[in-house]
């Protein structure tokens, strides 16, 4: 964070300094709510959880360096103490983005966030310095954050936001308003809390009303091949640029395909020229991710061959999204567990079928989470298609939803032991342990409530005692 003295963040929030000798002792270090990343000069935000109070920690994080506590009562160490903490947080972050002057790019959608944000901010980086949003913290808490992470020498933030309903996204971008906003799409997740599509397309176009006007450099990317997203254009007054593989997109992609290892590759199309892409990710469903990026990047000044050497060498950054591992005895695990919806489903198992051409493959998958009415449709949906793409082995892990997407791979034509359904976890572990061979890959995935990334752990760390025991 830019350096600023308690006594000026005091006044920014609202606050009264409590047990603080000197207030010109200025904040020179991270904004942080974990005890543990305390360090020199830090301000600690106290939060008062179900189970935890940062309050508890206060005496603890000062003596560790911290230069003062925001907090919702005094601690008895130097605090600033606010009515409300998580007003405070977004109070500040606010503040700081105003001061420094940032370009600040706001992105949000139903799929893809996390890995088009991860590609936006390693393109950019190439051409100046950028902050971006670690992982998927895109709320209210976890998006000042990364605004308050920005210095004197950011040249791009770059924010995932995301919306667990109407008012949502308009709120964070009220605490860091956005000069280019990025709609994504707009699918199925979170459709059981938000009652539709219409309704998730409402709190997205929140972004794109948010962002000043063309005449002062507002500009709305969005997804010329989802009609819902197309249709925001007409709620802001920014300047609108389309991506896709639509004819009609500004920045798209041409001559699409998959390598023999399941990544893609194709051709960039700007409005300044064309330059050939080939990624490290895996899946098809990147092809969009990028082509977001690059309308991104082309907006702010990068060329497309900048952009499309940015692109072919960009790796993931977050974890449990797609990361590919193969194992000693080559076999291969896809772990892509973070988190699932009916799209990202979709794309992943294609995914699957692209990378297993010539072996076998398996998927092993668990619930959707949030899906309300459609859950059920949903499920026996991805099922299916597991048996169209030729997944050599379902196994559905957990409880009625997995039972759903069992019985809809039963019914599209898996029959025998094609598809089989697991009480949980380790049920699915004790099945591969016993059943996989060399050259098979495995697709594991589910809502992160689920937890599939244990599935994947276990059977990387069944590799490496192979390997051992092989020695």
């Amino acid at each position: 964070m830019i350096a600023l003295s308690l006594a000026e963040i005091a006044a920014v929030v609202g606050g009264q300094t409590h047990d603080i000798p000197d207030p010109s002792v200025r904040v020179t270090g991270p904004v942080v709510r974990d005890s543990r990343e305390v360090a020199p000069g830090s301000l600690f935000v106290a939060f008062a959880g179900e189970r935890v109070d940062g309050h508890d920690y206060a005496a603890a994080v000062v003596e560790a360096g911290a230069a003062a506590v925001l907090a919702a009562r005094p601690v008895g160490v130097p605090a600033i103490v606010v009515d409300d903490v998580q007003a405070a947080l977004g109070a500040l972050a606010r503040h700081v983005v105003q001061r420094l002057g940032t370009t600040l790019v706001a992105l949000t959608g139903s799929a893809g966030k996390t890995s088009t944000k991860d590609l936006i901010a390693q393109v950019l980086r190439r051409k100046a310095p950028t902050v971006f949003t670690p992982g998927s913290l895109n709320n209210e808490i976890g998006l000042p954050l990364t605004a308050l992470s920005a210095t004197e020498e950011t040249r791009f933030l770059v924010l995932e936001m995301g919306a667990r309903g109407i008012g949502h996204i308009r709120y964070l971008t009220e605490l860091t308003p956005p000069k280019v906003g990025l709609v994504l799409n707009v699918g199925t997740a979170h459709i059981g809390e938000f009652g539709g599509r219409e309704q998730i397309a409402q709190a997205k176009g929140e972004l794109v009303e948010s962002l000043p006007p063309a005449s002062e450099g507002g500009v709305a990317v969005l997804n010329a091949d989802d009609p819902l997203v197309r249709a925001m254009a007409s709620r802001t007054t920014a300047k609108v640029v389309l991506f896709g593989e639509s004819g009609e997109a500004d920045v798209r992609a041409e001559n699409v395909r998959l390598t023999d290892s399941g990544q893609p590759a194709f051709s960039l199309r700007t409005p300044s020229g064309c330059s050939d892409v080939t990624m490290r990710l895996y899946g098809e469903h990147h092809v969009s991710n990028a082509l977001a990026a690059a309308a991104v990047a082309h907006e702010l000044g990068m060329s497309v061959e900048e952009i499309a050497t940015a692109l072919s060498e960009a790796g993931s950054l977050s974890r449990w999204r797609m990361e590919v591992t193969e194992r000693p005895d080559g076999v291969t695990i896809v772990n892509d567990a973070y988190n699932a919806n009916p799209e990202s489903m979709r794309a992943a198992l294609r995914a699957l079928a692209a990378m297993g051409k010539g072996r076998r493959t398996w998927a092993v998958l668990g619930k959707m989470a949030e899906l309300g009415d459609e859950a059920l449709a949903e499920h026996d949906a991805v099922g299916r298609l597991a048996v169209r793409l030729n997944v050599g082995k379902l196994v559905a892990v957990g409880g009625r939803e997995a039972a759903w997407l069992q019985l809809g791979a039963y019914n599209e034509g898996s029959w025998g032991e094609e598809s089989v359904h697991v009480s949980d976890a380790q049920a699915a572990v004790d099945l591969l342990r016993s059943e996989l061979r060399p050259g098979d890959v495995v697709l594991v995935k589910a809502s992160r409530s689920v937890g599939l990334e244990s599935v994947a752990q276990a059977l990387l760390a069944t590799g490496a005692e192979g390997e051992v025991a092989a020695r």
